[in-house]
């Protein structure tokens, strides 16, 4: 079946567009809550209560001992003193009994086994009178027979089902799990593995968005990828709908000529909205068919996730009764100026970290395909539709997407790239539990602003002064005017990368001036850009010569990466990424890549657990064991001024 390529209807502001999309729901019938099933209690952990409980049963339901000792009448025990005790006969005036026993008929208190003192075999003495139903747990004390436990609308936690089951109720109702169909759509998804085709991409999407529909209750049901085809993706939505409370179709939600999603709801249902007015985002569909609300997630990870943050959780949690938990929200102090187009509220994924008594966010690469810019984000950094940026240092309000706890225990370290940091990152959280290191890869430079701003705790650094050919005081001494301290991480090998086989030929930095060479380079203020300036310097060779010269990505395995993939012939960069990604070496030189701190934060017990983890046996063995690593003052104070 033919189309034109479709438009977008409207971009409203997301919320507008939610409202007016629960609205139209609600007028169908498609709204929560769900319909109510009858579960037993040991299996309705997590689910919501759909009508009140009442106990069946007084908890606990007779007079019960409270405590381990002798249950006695309470009026032969007067007159009990330590001048005068009393005797009891046991098993008769004073009866044995355990925590929990029913009260033997005719008695009314406890005696703790404390309190008690042998006189003989068969007789105790006391010294204090009991007083009437001292240590006894009377009838009803938790629950009385009748009275409501829960109402309806209780999220049932571990501690409501022992109340439950307490009062004698066995089965409960609750609100049935929303069922999810999630339909990913294209023709170029295969399953995901190693071994990939250029033009094949991974299907990945489904498991997140199946992740997130059962973190929020619901009960998702993945289907396999449907082709871009107008009667296949029909003939999957036409199985999906009996089965399901809501379907969901992943990608084919643009415009494009192979987007169908949108006509498809348009010619079986309704279309309430087709675009919002978010970055990442924007071609979102809201839509139902019958009683169904049928969504269509962008197709991009980012766009994807936050889609359904916005769109799907409310109606997950509206089926359940519930109202979605309001996001804690933090301030903290933006460390790069961010730019965005006016028009749309973008959603920023921000690293934070606390620095000193402020947290500092960093932002994350902006791409909405990077979906690692998701598993690194603390938060999101919400800009404002009619806004145009925001600007460095500027306190801004972030929304958290993990425990603040965690975030509290984050080391931020900004600057240079290094594959060890991952590694000390992994030792760290081993080590210390609740701790971590957080990177931003902004360059050796771009470290030492973030250290001068006040908005990292450590910078990882590699500048070489051409002058004396020593690494890193030089230019702390240059741009800081605080006492630091430079602490060594590794001696790395730096070198170009070539494709295997070297089939250009490259031999050395002359090389790269050959108008048939081009390279990929790293970001200014990168200490490896400084170094292959230096080394062009040498040569003679002037940087517009070097194809591919500006260029630029933001780490060695970036770097690699490009090499690898054929869109380069040659990096710059350490023998670590070259060796993951298959490639050949040609060594140009070893440097000194240090971490470098404000001394003021080096008595913190954080820095000192980093410091602890560098200088770890295991952790040195396992960067040793990356290869072009020479870790001989690893953990090493190299420098204090």
């Amino acid at each position: 079946m033919a189309f034109g390529r479709d438009v977008y209807l409207d971009r409203q502001p997301w919320d507008q567009a939610l409202a007016r999309y629960q609205e139209a729901l609600a007028g169908h019938g498609a709204m929560g809550p769900g319909p109510a099933a009858e579960v037993p209690v040991t299996q309705a952990l997590g689910r919501v209560t759909a009508a009140p409980i009442y106990a069946a049963i007084s908890s606990p339901h007779y007079p019960a001992a409270a405590m381990d000792g002798f249950a006695v009448r309470a009026g032969d025990t007067f007159g009990a003193a330590e001048t005068s005790p009393r005797r009891l006969a046991v098993g008769r005036e004073a009866m044995p009994v355990d925590t929990g026993d029913p009260l033997p008929p005719g008695y009314d208190a406890v005696i703790m086994i404390e309190d008690i003192h042998w006189a003989a075999e068969d007789t105790v003495e006391i010294i204090a009178p009991a007083t009437p139903w001292q240590h006894v747990r009377p009838i009803g004390e938790d629950l009385v027979a009748t009275e409501m436990i829960l109402p309806a609308g209780v999220k049932l936690a571990p501690e409501h089902l022992a109340a439950v089951l307490a009062g004698g109720v066995t089965r409960v109702q609750v609100y049935r799990p929303m069922r999810v169909a999630i339909i990913p759509t294209g023709d170029e998804l295969v399953s995901p593995g190693p071994d990939l085709p250029p033009g094949a991409i991974p299907e990945f999407n489904g498991a997140m968005l199946a992740g997130m529909v059962q973190t929020w209750g619901g009960e998702p049901e993945l289907f396999g990828p449907v082709p871009d085809q107008w009667e296949e993706l029909r003939a999957a939505l036409a199985r999906a709908l009996p089965e399901s409370d809501m379907v969901l179709v992943n990608a084919g939600s643009s415009a494009g000529r192979d987007d169908y999603t949108v006509r498809l709801v348009r010619e079986l249902g309704e279309v309430y909205t087709h675009g919002v007015a978010t970055r990442p985002g924007k071609p979102v569909i809201l839509g139902r068919v019958g009683d169904k609300p049928v969504i269509g997630i962008p197709g991009y990870p980012v766009s994807a996730a936050l889609a359904m943050e916005l769109f799907v959780r409310p109606l997950l949690y509206r089926w359940q009764g519930l109202l979605p938990p309001e996001p804690e929200v933090v301030t903290a102090r933006l460390a790069r100026k961010l730019y965005s187009s006016l028009g749309a509220e973008e959603f920023v994924r921000v690293r934070l970290g606390r620095v000193g008594e402020t947290l500092v966010a960093n932002p994350l690469p902006r791409g909405a395909g990077v979906i690692t810019s998701l598993v690194r984000a603390d938060g999101w950094l919400v800009v404002p539709r009619l806004a145009e940026g925001v600007a460095a240092g500027e306190m801004v309000r972030v929304i958290l997407r993990r425990p603040r706890a965690q975030i509290e225990g984050q080391i931020l370290c900004v600057g240079s790239h290094d594959v060890a940091l991952d590694l000390l990152d992994n030792y760290l959280r081993r080590l210390y539990p609740g701790e971590s290191l957080a990177s931003a890869h902004v360059g050796s430079i771009g470290g030492l602003m973030a250290l001068r701003a006040g908005e990292a705790v450590c910078a990882g650094l590699h500048l070489l002064d051409p002058e004396t050919g020593t690494y890193n005081e030089t230019y702390v001494k240059r741009y800081l005017d605080r006492p630091c301290v430079l602490v060594n991480l590794v001696y790395r090998q730096q070198g170009l990368m070539v494709q295997p086989g070297n089939p250009k030929n490259i031999t050395g930095i002359k090389d790269l001036a050959r108008p048939e060479v081009e390279i990929v380079n790293r970001q200014p203020g990168a200490g490896t850009r400084v170094f292959l300036d230096y080394l062009l310097a040498r040569e003679g060779i002037d940087p517009s010569q070097v194809k591919g010269y500006r260029r630029e990505q933001f780490s060695h395995l970036a770097v690699a990466a490009s090499v690898a993939g054929g869109t380069a012939d040659a990096g710059l960069g350490i023998l670590a990424a070259a060796k993951a990604l298959g490639l050949e070496f040609i060594p140009l030189g070893q440097e000194r890549y240090d971490l470098l701190f404000p001394r003021k934060f080096m008595a913190e017990a954080r820095v000192q657990h980093l410091l602890t983890a560098i200088r770890d046996p295991g952790f040195q063995a396992e960067v040793a064991g990356m290869g072009g690593y020479d870790l001989s003052d690893c953990g090493r104070v190299m420098w204090e001024g």
